[in-house]
C-alpha cells in the first residue's frame, strides 16, 4: 500500500479523507459500499495506477476518516452526488471513470444521469441500474427481517450492533454478506445473531485486513452510515426518466446474494436494465459473490482495465 498517498481536502465545508495513486491522463473514482471504505478498493488502485490511470477513493462523508455532517439523520445520497462534483471540481478533473461497488453504485448512477458531461465511463459491482425513488429496490417484496428493513428502523441497528465492539460487527457483516443467501432474522433475532462466532474469516479476508476497517469504523462509528444508505433510500429526487449514456460494465458475482433480491436475476439476465443503460455490457463471475472485488482482484482488475483502456 505503499503506493497510495492520503490526504484531507476541504469539499463542501467537510474533510474528507482521500487516497490516491498514479499520475495518469485519465482518472478514475472509485465509490465504496458498506461496510466498506476506501481500503475495500486497494487491489484495485493499485492495478490501475500501474496500468497508467490516476487512481482515487475516498470515504464518504460520516464514513472512516472523513468528517461526519452536521446533521447524519438528514444526509442523503445527494449529498454524496454533490460532494463527488465538488471533489472533481476540487481537483481540476473536467471528465472522470466512476467505479461503484454495492450502495456506492447508486452515486455512480446519479452523476452519470444528472452530470453526463462529467462521466467517461461507469464499471459498478454487485449492484444493476438503481436509483432511489420508482427505479429502486422495491421494499415491499423483501421478506420481513431482511437485514435492509431492519437496518432502515432508527435504532435498531445501533442497538444489534451495540452489544459487540467494532471489529466484530464488521467481521460479522463481511462472513455475513459474502454468502450467496439473503440475510433474514427471525422475529425474536437481529442481523447480527445470524453468524456464528466461531465462523472463520472467508480465506481473501485477512486479519490484518479487518483490523484496518475496524480502526476506520472505530473513528467514525455508524451513525451517518445507517443514515446513507439505508434510511434514505426510498427518498425520490425527482429525477425522472433516468439514462446513463456513458459506457458502462456491471461485474456480477453469480453468488452474490444481490442476484435472490426479487425481480433482479431476470432485470440483469433479460437485459431490463439495458433499458436504462443502453451502452452496458454485464459479465457475470461464476464464482463470485458481493466482496468479488476482494476476493477475486486479479480478474477484476483485469475486466476493470480492459473496461478502461477500450473507452
Amino acid at each position: 500500500m505503499e503506493k497510495i498517498q492520503h490526504s484531507h481536502v476541504q469539499v463542501r465545508g467537510l474533510k474528507l479523507h482521500v487516497a490516491q495513486s498514479g499520475t495518469g491522463p485519465k482518472v478514475v473514482l472509485f465509490l465504496h459500499g458498506f461496510p466498506e471504505i476506501w481500503y475495500s478498493w486497494r487491489h484495485q488502485m493499485i492495478a490501475v495506477a500501474n496500468a497508467g490511470f490516476r487512481a482515487i477513493a475516498f470515504d464518504f462523508r460520516g464514513y472512516g476518516l472523513s468528517d461526519h455532517p452536521p446533521e447524519p439523520e438528514k444526509a442523503s445520497f445527494k449529498d454524496l452526488v454533490d460532494d463527488v462534483v465538488a471533489l472533481l471540481d476540487l481537483l481540476g478533473i473536467n471528465k472522470v471513470f466512476l467505479v461503484g461497488k454495492d450502495f456506492g453504485a447508486v452515486p455512480a448512477f446519479m452523476v452519470a444521469v444528472i452530470h453526463p458531461e462529467r462521466v467517461l465511463g461507469v464499471i459498478t459491482l454487485g449492484i444493476p441500474f438503481l436509483i432511489p425513488g420508482p427505479v429502486g429496490i422495491q421494499f415491499d417484496l423483501l421478506p420481513k427481517g431482511f437485514y435492509i428493513l431492519r437496518w432502515a428502523e432508527p435504532g435498531r441497528a445501533e442497538a444489534d450492533f451495540g452489544r459487540f465492539d467494532v471489529k466484530t460487527v464488521v467481521r460479522n457483516i463481511y462472513i455475513l454478506f459474502c454468502r450467496s443467501e439473503l440475510q433474514v432474522a427471525g422475529e425474536n433475532e437481529e442481523i447480527m445473531d445470524l453468524v456464528d462466532p466461531s465462523t472463520p474469516l472467508p480465506p481473501w479476508f485477512t486479519e490484518e485486513d479487518l483490523e484496518v476497517y475496524a480502526t476506520l469504523y472505530q473513528n467514525s462509528g455508524f451513525r451517518t452510515a445507517l443514515q446513507v444508505p439505508y434510511r434514505c433510500s426510498q427518498l425520490d429526487y425527482g429525477i425522472t426518466n433516468p439514462k446513463v449514456t456513458a459506457p458502462s460494465l456491471l461485474i456480477m458475482g453469480e453468488k452474490d446474494y444481490f442476484m435472490k433480491f426479487p425481480g433482479m436475476e431476470e432485470y440483469m439476465k433479460k437485459g431490463i436494465v439495458k433499458q436504462f443503460m443502453p451502452n452496458l455490457d454485464i459479465t457475470f463471475m461464476p464464482e463470485g459473490n458481493h466482496f468479488v472485488q476482494e476476493q477475486l482482484p486479479e480478474q477484476v482488475n483485469e475486466l476493470i482495465i480492459t473496461f478502461l483502456n477500450k473507452n
